[in-house]
């Protein structure tokens, strides 16, 4: 069994292997968001992937928002050793329902799905049909999925094009 993405760790696992700066950040919010330290940055010790926000006035808030945003920066930038032989995991196939997946890209469960889901295209050599039947769901399915995070989509058909291989759209 391979070790889960750092996507798919719990928040305490996560908050683990990250170090933490609290910052002020200039913007709306008047005097108190000019003279406290409400933004949050997260870095991923092991990998240096790092996610910010600062939109809100509450720390908790940012500290919250920020580790969603370095959740999905993991999804995106780390690819793990992933077979086509492995079994999806319990997560992804309780999301599929009949070849298709079904997440907002708002939910706690998105990142982890993502980062499967690329970990995946890239064991298929980013080959979304070979991808797809790994994962048990449609290639239409799974490029639908990738649009919910634009960036995704983007890796897809930059990968793609490496690969001489024509972009989706």
């Amino acid at each position: 069994m391979t070790a889960p993405h750092p996507a798919a760790l719990s928040d305490d696992e996560l908050r683990r292997d990250c170090s933490e700066v609290r910052t002020r950040r200039s913007g709306p919010g008047g005097q108190h968001r000019n003279k406290v330290e409400t933004a949050i940055v997260l870095t991923h010790s092991p990998t240096g992937i790092t996610a910010e926000a600062n939109e809100r006035r509450s720390q908790a808030d940012n500290r919250r928002a920020a580790l969603f945003r370095l959740r999905v920066n993991l999804a995106l930038q780390y690819r793990r050793d992933y077979s086509l032989e492995t079994t999806p995991s319990d997560l992804w196939r309780s999301r599929c329902y009949g070849q298709r997946i079904s997440v907002n890209p708002s939910h706690a469960d998105f990142p982890a799905l993502l980062a499967e889901a690329l970990d995946s295209l890239a064991a298929a050599d980013w080959d979304v049909a070979a991808a797809a039947d790994q994962l048990a769901v449609t290639p239409s399915q799974l490029v639908k999925f990738l649009k919910l995070e634009p960036r995704g989509f983007v890796l897809l058909n930059v990968e793609r094009e490496h690969r001489d291989l024509r972009p989706l759209r």
